[in-house]
C-alpha cells in the first residue's frame, strides 16, 4: 500500500502530467508519429534495401579493339571477368565509344591500338589508353583500381614470358619484374564494402533529420497553435519542468529508432562492431540530447515554427559534409574545419568509428564524447530566453 501510495504520488507530479500530456499529443498527431517511429523506420529500410549490394559490380565498360589479336582478346576477357566491370559494348571506333560514355551507357573506354601484340612481341614499350568516368567517385575510384590491377598483371606477365624466352631463369625474370612486392594489408573494411562506409554515416544522418524536425515541430506547434500556457501550466507554470516532460517521450521514441538503426547495420547488414556497444549506445543518446538542445536554440532564436524546419534541414543534412566521412578534415581549409564544430554529429561520428569498424580502445573515443557535452549546455542555457519568448502573449492564445 505505501509503494501504492508512492507511485500515485508520483504520478501526480507535474513533471509527470507533461510526460502524459505529450504521448497523447504523439498519439493524436500523424506528423509527429511520422516523425518519431513511422518515418525513421521506413527510411532505414529503405536505404539499407538500396545498399543491400555491399560492393560494386558489373559497371558497364566499351572496349575499343584495334588489334584483334589473341593477346587484345585476352585483355578483353580479363576485363569482363573483374567483379566491378562488365563488358556491354565492343565499339568499332574510339569516337562510338566517347558517344556511348557522353550518353551514360559506360563508365569507362578501353582502347587497344593496332599494333599492340606485334610491339609487345618486338619487346618494345606499348601503350593502351584507359578511360575513366570519374563523375561518380566510388564507382570511378572501383573502377580505377581493378582496372588498372589487371592491366599491370597483364603488363607483367609479358615482361615476364619476353625474359624467359631471352633465357633468363623463371625466379631471375620474376624478381625483374616485381623487384619489391608490396605485403598490402587492407584495415577494418578489407572487402571494400560501400555500404559499411556510406550506410554508417548516412543512417545516423537521416536519424538527425527526424530528432531535430520532430523536436522543432513539437515544441513550436505549442507556439503556433497558443497552447503554450496550457502546457506551462501542466508543468506547474516551471519552463524547465514543461521542456524536460515534453522532451522526455521523443527521447524515448528516438534512441528506440537508433536501436533499430543498429539491428539493421550490425545485425542484418553484417557491420563491424569491434569495440563497446555501450560507448555506441551511450554516444547515441547523448547525439539526441544535442540535436534537441539545437533545436531549442533554434527555436528561441527564430521564434518561428517554419523557419527553423527549413534551416534545421539545411543544418542536419549539412554535417555530412563537414563531419571528415567523405573527405577527411586534417584536409580541409581553416574556415571548414572551424565550420565543422558547429554540428555534434562531426564527434558523434568519431565515436560510432572508432567503436564500430576500428575497435579502438574506448579511452580513444572518451574526447569526441565529452565534446558533445557542450551543445547540451547550449540548450540548457536557452532555457531562460525561451521561457521569455513563451510568456510573450502571442503565444499564449490560440490566433
Amino acid at each position: 500500500m505505501r509503494l501504492k501510495g508512492k507511485l500515485n504520488r508520483l504520478l501526480q507530479t507535474s513533471l509527470f502530467r507533461v510526460i502524459r500530456r505529450e504521448v497523447n499529443r504523439i498519439a493524436g498527431s500523424w506528423v509527429l508519429l511520422f516523425t518519431t517511429i513511422f518515418g525513421p523506420a521506413a527510411v532505414f529500410m529503405l536505404v539499407s534495401w538500396m545498399f543491400s549490394a555491399a560492393v560494386v559490380r558489373d559497371l558497364p565498360v566499351t572496349v575499343v579493339d584495334n588489334d584483334q589479336t589473341q593477346l587484345s582478346r585476352k585483355i578483353a576477357r580479363m576485363i569482363d571477368a573483374l567483379p566491378a566491370a562488365n563488358v556491354v559494348f565492343k565499339s568499332v571506333t574510339l569516337e562510338e565509344a566517347r558517344a556511348r560514355m557522353m550518353k551514360g551507357d559506360v563508365d569507362a573506354v578501353i582502347y587497344i591500338p593496332e599494333g599492340l601484340e606485334k610491339s609487345v612481341q618486338k619487346g618494345n614499350q606499348s601503350e593502351l589508353a584507359l578511360y575513366l568516368n570519374n563523375t561518380n567517385v566510388v564507382k570511378g575510384g572501383v573502377l580505377q583500381s581493378q582496372l588498372v590491377t589487371v592491366l599491370s598483371t597483364i603488363s607483367g606477365g609479358v615482361k615476364l614470358l619476353t625474359m624467359v624466352k631471352k633465357g633468363i631463369r623463371p625466379e631471375d625474370a620474376i624478381q625483374k619484374v616485381q623487384p619489391i612486392k608490396p605485403d598490402v594489408h587492407l584495415l577494418f573494411n578489407p572487402y571494400g564494402n560501400y555500404a559499411y562506409f556510406l550506410m554508417m554515416g548516412l543512417l545516423p544522418l537521416l536519424a538527425l533529420v527526424f530528432i531535430f524536425m520532430g523536436t522543432s515541430y513539437a515544441i513550436g506547434i505549442e507556439m503556433k497553435e497558443g497552447t503554450g500556457a496550457e502546457w506551462i501550466h501542466t508543468a506547474g507554470n516551471s519552463t524547465t519542468v514543461a521542456l524536460i516532460g515534453k522532451l522526455i517521450p521523443y527521447i524515448v521514441l528516438f534512441f528506440a529508432g537508433l536501436m533499430f538503426m543498429n539491428i539493421l547495420l550490425i545485425r542484418v547488414m553484417g557491420t563491424p562492431l569491434n569495440g563497446s556497444l555501450a560507448m555506441v549506445l551511450f554516444s547515441e543518446f547523448l547525439l539526441i540530447l544535442a540535436y534537441q538542445a539545437m533545436a531549442i536554440v533554434l527555436l528561441t532564436v527564430t521564434i518561428n515554427l517554419r523557419l527553423t524546419l527549413s534551416l534545421g534541414s539545411a543544418y542536419t543534412m549539412m554535417a555530412l559534409t563537414f563531419s571528415g566521412l567523405t573527405f577527411p578534415t586534417m584536409g580541409m581549409p581553416l574556415l571548414a574545419k572551424l565550420f565543422s564544430f558547429v554540428f555534434p554529429y562531426t564527434f558523434w561520428l568519431k565515436v560510432f568509428l572508432s567503436q564500430s569498424l576500428r575497435g579502438e580502445p574506448m579511452h580513444e573515443a572518451i574526447l569526441p564524447l565529452l565534446l558533445l557535452l557542450p551543445y547540451i549546455l547550449t540548450g540548457v542555457l536557452a532555457f531562460p530566453l525561451f521561457k521569455k519568448r513563451l510568456s510573450d502573449e502571442r503565444w499564449r492564445t490560440k490566433a
